[in-house]
């Protein structure tokens, strides 16, 4: 079986190329620069140009394919405009596995994404789960809340290096997952008759708050963290400001995820579900608090060895 993957040069993308060579599948990705993404030759994957806001560089790519993986979304360093790469590209993406009468197309979406119409790219994801699902093409759909590794950046790096974190008042619990254990549910997905034409809801077993998420990283670094408070509704005026603006037309986007942190929708379902059908239970994932210390170990490891060397260097000057 051939696997075309949007997006495996990203956090989530580059563990589904990895979990899905090492369980023997060819794979063929999707990219825009071969030399950025020659990670993913040296790994086993084949590389093919292309991109999803040039609709005319994508049908060479499903020549062979037996199923698509999208694990693609517009990143913040992105010129392309968020609706050209999460709306036009995708229903292009879903054209083609029509075409060609895919096996199997598999989204990667967000949760509640249907509750914020308000949200551009929440808007785009829960619009592409209904075009899949009146597509005829066979589809599963993941609807994930977050990743560990975005949290590395948000609060480990901040309180390591002795910088602010941003806090608003109100914080929503999020059911975060490790983007291995996403990966697993995504390949194994793939032999399973009963994840065909259904949507799954991937996250841990503990939903977390910023401020218990806070506690865990000060806890594991030895650091206390410079908390700065925002206010709720500054974080509206400015999206309001900003809004009127096309170059700040990006900001005025992630600032509405701010309305997330007003609402009392839960961002963790039951998962449940999918230890009956994919048979991985929620102690078989990796924990937050697992993941979180493994990776303050290895950093602290990493300055003390700095450190040690910083001094050697000194003394060999001296001497």
């Amino acid at each position: 079986m051939t696997l075309l993957i949007v997006g495996g040069t990203g956090t989530l993308g580059r563990q589904i190329v990895r979990k899905a060579l090492e369980d023997g599948f060819q794979v063929r990705c999707i990219v825009r620069n071969k030399r950025a993404a020659n990670f993913l030759r040296e790994w086993g994957a084949e590389l093919v140009y292309g991109d999803l806001t040039i609709p005319e560089t994508l049908p060479l790519s499903f020549q062979g394919v037996t199923a698509v993986i999208d694990a693609s979304t517009t990143r913040p360093e992105d010129d392309a405009k968020m609706v050209d790469v999460d709306w036009y590209g995708k229903l292009m993406l879903i054209e083609m596995a029509k075409r060609v009468q895919i096996k199997r197309f598999i989204f990667f979406s967000i949760v509640n994404a249907d509750q914020y119409p308000s949200i551009i790219l929440m808007q785009q994801k829960a619009n592409i789960e209904k075009v899949l699902q009146n597509s005829g093409v066979p589809y599963t759909i993941f609807q994930c809340a977050g990743f560990y590794q975005a949290l590395i950046s948000q609060y480990a790096i901040p309180i390591l290096e002795g910088k602010s974190v941003w806090k608003t008042s109100d914080s929503i619990s999020m059911s975060y997952i490790d983007t291995q254990d996403a990966a697993k549910f995504c390949i194994k997905s793939l032999s399973l008759k009963e994840t065909e034409n259904k949507s799954f809801f991937l996250g841990g077993a503990k939903a977390w708050a910023s401020e218990d998420i806070i506690s865990l990283c000060e806890k594991l670094s030895g650091q206390k963290a410079q908390i700065k408070m925002i206010p709720i509704g500054l974080l509206n005026l400015l999206r309001q400001v900003t809004g009127f603006f096309e170059w700040t037309s990006k900001i005025s986007e992630r600032l509405a995820f701010a309305q997330l942190l007003q609402d009392d929708r839960e961002f963790m379902r039951s998962t449940e579900i999918n230890s009956q059908i994919f048979k991985i239970k929620a102690t078989d994932l990796l924990s937050l608090d697992a993941y979180l210390r493994e990776y303050f170990e290895m950093m602290l490891v990493t300055l003390e060895n700095l450190d040690i060397d910083s001094q050697n260097k000194q003394k060999d000057l001296i001497i």
